[in-house]
């Protein structure tokens, strides 16, 4: 990936499409006051150059939660008892390797990580900790904190 600029069009191309990345080229076009080539044309560069980094659904969990059931959503800080370099490398490796760990981050001060972790069920939470936890002999404390209610999810960066 190459460093780009970018200028005020691409700033407003990246926070509609932060807002709705589902928009026809033909509507991003017009809120952005392009002509479509050029609109597709920005898009592209902006995707080679890896400032999108990959478009998603985002799910309405009490929507989906009557068709599958709620889950739990955990946010857990991870302390580990060794914090070189290799040591965080491989703790973020493989957190990051499984499917239920949705967000990892490495944070200072306080704990090593903090993760986002989305489980069917707490037998299914239970059995995260076993394989990424306590089989670790690295991890010195694991804190969690079991979500009750989501009052606000984004995803969206500041483009100022």
């Amino acid at each position: 990936m190459k460093l780009i600029s970018i200028d005020d069009t691409d700033k407003q191309l990246l926070a509609q499409l932060q807002s709705d990345a589902s928009l026809s080229n033909q509507v991003l076009a017009e809120r952005v006051h392009t002509s479509p080539p050029t609109c597709l044309r920005r898009v592209k560069r902006l995707h080679d150059a890896g400032l999108i980094e990959r478009q998603i659904a985002i799910l309405n969990p009490e929507k989906l939660s009557a068709a599958i059931g709620f889950g739990l959503t955990v946010i857990v800080e991870i302390t580990l008892d060794r914090q070189d370099a290799q040591a965080l490398e491989e703790f973020e490796t493989r957190v990051a390797n499984d499917g239920a760990v949705q967000q990892c981050y490495r944070v200072s001060p306080g704990p090593d990580f903090v993760l986002v972790v989305h489980a069917t069920n707490m037998p299914a939470y239970q059995a995260l900790t076993q394989r990424l936890f306590t089989s670790d002999a690295n991890v010195r404390n694991v804190k969690a904190f079991f979500s009750v209610k989501r009052s606000k999810f984004g995803a969206e960066l500041p483009l100022a």
